[in-house]
């Protein structure tokens, strides 16, 4: 087990809890997919996990350590954080910028060497958007930015990939070529966990979900045994349908009606 998240409850200042007892294991090679509708918390958790925000209650463990006891040095050589929204500081390459991914292996007064900048290139050659390579990441659309971002967690070299909407901003073609990266990563050893308000998404990773309720309930399981019409339909107070596509042997989310 590479993680445990143990009982972790979030409330903010004012007294709101937006998580409640909290727990699953992340194993090795594993996908999860947070699912829920929007202000349930998905975000948060990824946050907790992160070591962005400390839970209330309970505790997160990463390889046996309790994550609030160590430095972000260490967090940051096994977890990697692609945030939902990414907003430039810095007008750097986006080489350069991806490269930045290797700084926890990187000496204080150290500059990278060739090596890190070779792993830079090959985050996005393995991301497909190695023409943006000396483009600045200031000049690039939002999608792109995405895909460099992915591209240095990448670089990153961690053991959890964590990804909040990972596929926000980009076209439903790129959208397809990230969730293939998610799948390929963790079939190399990385775990990835991420969240997504589109249960297709979680039919087509497979792996495990962890779903997330208006009412504060948590389910965590396969996603074959979690995911039914009945639980998205409560999940997302809609009108959800699951059928399965024999051509394609998979399941699908549709709606029956608008």
């Amino acid at each position: 087990m590479l993680a445990e998240i143990k009982n972790i409850s979030f409330s903010y200042e004012e007294g709101h809890s937006i998580l409640r007892d909290i727990s699953f294991p992340i194993d090795k090679g594993q996908i999860i997919t947070i699912l829920g509708p929007n202000g349930v918390g998905k975000t948060t958790l990824l946050n907790c996990i992160a070591n962005l925000i400390t839970p209330t209650v309970g505790e997160i463990m990463l390889e046996g350590r309790a994550l609030n006891k160590m430095s972000p040095k260490e967090i940051a050589m096994k977890v990697a954080f692609v945030p939902q929204l990414i907003v430039p500081s810095f007008s750097y390459e986006v080489l350069s910028y991806v490269v930045t991914g290797c700084a926890p292996r990187i000496g204080t007064f150290e500059k990278p060497k060739k090596f890190h900048y070779d792993i830079a290139r090959s985050a996005l050659e393995q991301m497909g958007v190695t023409h943006i390579s000396h483009k600045f990441y200031t000049h690039i659309s939002g999608g792109e930015r995405q895909l460099a971002s992915i591209a240095r967690a990448l670089a990153q070299r961690p053991k959890i990939i964590l990804m909040d909407e990972p596929t926000a901003h980009l076209d439903y073609g790129n959208q397809i070529k990230v969730l293939k990266i998610i799948k390929k990563v963790t079939e190399d050893g990385f775990s990835a966990v991420i969240t997504t308000h589109n249960p297709d998404h979680a039919l087509l990773l497979g792996g495990k979900v962890a779903a997330l309720s208006q009412n504060g309930q948590f389910v965590f399981g396969k996603s074959e045994e979690v995911i039914s019409g009945e639980f998205l339909s409560m999940l997302y107070d809609t009108d959800l349908h699951l059928y399965h596509i024999s051509d394609i042997s998979r399941d699908v989310c549709v709606v029956p009606t608008i």
